[in-house]
């Protein structure tokens, strides 16, 4: 699983990622962590507002830090 997390390296983007490593290490699953910061990549996932959570190339949230059990169901799913 391919897991990136778009930003400029605000402190939103960093605790999303800081957390979605968290979640993913405390439950064994596997995944290649990526951060996005280059603005013409970002734009590419054509989202509006920072930080970005895509997982398998599939925007799941942007703009928000969501919640920690919406982050492990959707790391299960993928």
């Amino acid at each position: 699983m391919i897991i990136k997390i778009l930003g400029m390296g605000c402190a939103k983007c960093n605790k999303l990622e800081e957390k979605v490593k968290e979640i993913a290490m405390d439950n064994n699953i596997e995944a290649t962590f990526q951060k996005v910061t280059d603005i013409q990549e970002i734009m590419k996932y054509k989202i509006m507002m920072t930080p970005g959570l895509v997982i398998n190339e599939r925007v799941m949230s942007s703009g928000v830090i969501p919640k920690d059990e919406l982050i492990l169901q959707w790391l299960k799913e993928n």
